[in-house]
């Protein structure tokens, strides 16, 4: 289910039986009367479902993450914090813009609507912004007819799945951050496109793709290259899917020292 639109519709019969129960019900009832169990509950929670609406839907909203597709960055089990406002502001449940404030940049870690299935959230890096040309093959990584920037580092160890990945430093406008490949896997395989938009703006074989990014969409890529459903394999975010900007990892109960900001 919704959780937004599940707590917006906790908030407007909350809020309803709490303008009831102060302008008309209460005044009628007699001061030693005791309120009903329905009222009772409505009235304390009101306020607490009203904070906690607006936080989330207007400032910052936690999240978990599912799936090892961000490693080295995210962890499976982190839970971060998402910056609903660095993007503008947007109405809760419709997600519509309302308040221009910024754009993502590239390098920024985002969380987004999954186009094929809006009801779910991914989280994955802004590589590609409207208008790039956006190449990666033989696991180089070129925009606009440029290859990003990466520094050869420590090979990576993954506890998950006990094995050693190929670890880069890549750079986006001078701010760093880790990428990991693993070198016998293959590039993304034609039959396992899901795109629903814009199919013609990418070309694929056997070593790789490249893609311009339409007006208004974004390109997404996981930092775990070669195990990541990202826009190689589904296609482009457009704006209107953008949830916030992840700036925070405030838990994980399986290493917990992770706690802090990341790249």
């Amino acid at each position: 289910m919704n959780f937004a639109l599940f707590l917006l519709i906790l908030l407007i019969v909350t809020g309803a039986v709490w303008l009831l129960e102060k302008y008309f019900l209460g005044r009628k009832r007699p001061k030693d009367a005791k309120q009903p169990w329905w009222i009772e509950y409505s009235v304390s929670f009101f306020p607490v479902i009203l904070i906690v609406f607006l936080l989330r839907s207007f400032l910052v909203e936690p999240f978990k993450i599912p799936s090892s597709s961000m490693v080295p960055t995210l962890l499976v089990g982190d839970f971060i914090l998402v910056n609903k406002f660095t993007y503008g502001i947007r109405l809760p449940v419709i997600n519509k813009k309302i308040v221009e404030l910024g754009e993502p940049k590239r390098g920024d870690v985002m969380v987004f609507r999954y186009p094929p299935n809006p009801s779910l959230d991914y989280i994955k890096r802004v590589v590609g912004l409207p208008g790039d040309r956006v190449e990666y093959r033989d696991k180089m990584l070129r925009i606009n007819g440029k290859p990003v920037a990466r520094t050869k580092i420590d090979d990576y160890e993954s506890k998950e799945r006990a094995q050693l990945f190929l670890q880069y430093e890549e750079s986006f406008n001078g701010a760093q951050h880790r990428v990991i490949a693993d070198p016998d896997a293959q590039g993304p395989a034609i039959a396992g496109l899901e795109f629903k938009d814009f199919r013609d703006n990418c070309d694929y074989n056997s070593s790789g793709l490249t893609c311009t990014v339409p007006p208004g969409h974004y390109f997404m890529m996981g930092d775990n290259r070669d195990n990541s459903s990202d826009s190689r394999v589904w296609g482009f975010v457009p704006d209107e899917n953008i949830v916030g900007k992840a700036f925070f990892i405030w838990l994980n109960l399986g290493e917990l020292g992770r706690f802090g900001s990341f790249k």
